[in-house]
């Protein structure tokens, strides 16, 4: 697959990495932690309080708190907002093992949690 700046011509900087929970995640410079985790296939990185369902992306634009992360010791961040920086340090609070890949199926349910959480 050809990378989206190669079919404009574009020059961007070097790509770099950030670690997730340990694990390297390669960034385009540019990109939003969020857009490189998504990139990278992780697709939920938290859950929900009381119905323990899966949380990542989800407006993308900043007006939900699904996609929260902490950077660098800095807790409750958007992810969608943040943009990655090299060498940057990304926790969500779950195992990189535990997360949903972006070949996971999707599991079957309701639309909403009893907490109201979409």
């Amino acid at each position: 697959m050809r990378q989206p700046y190669r079919l404009v011509r574009a020059r961007p900087e070097p790509e770099f990495e950030i670690s997730v929970d340990g694990v390297p995640v390669p960034v385009v410079p540019g990109q939003t932690v969020g857009a490189a985790m998504h990139g990278a296939g992780i697709r939920s990185w938290r859950v929900t309080r009381f119905g323990g369902r899966p949380r990542g992306l989800f407006c993308g634009i900043g007006v939900c708190f699904d996609c929260l992360v902490t950077v660098n010791g800095a807790p409750s961040l958007r992810a969608c907002l943040t943009e990655a920086r090299p060498g940057d340090l990304v926790t969500t609070g779950h195992n990189a093992g535990d997360r949903p890949r972006a070949d996971a199926p999707v599991p079957d349910g309701s639309a909403s949690d009893a907490d109201g959480e979409r």
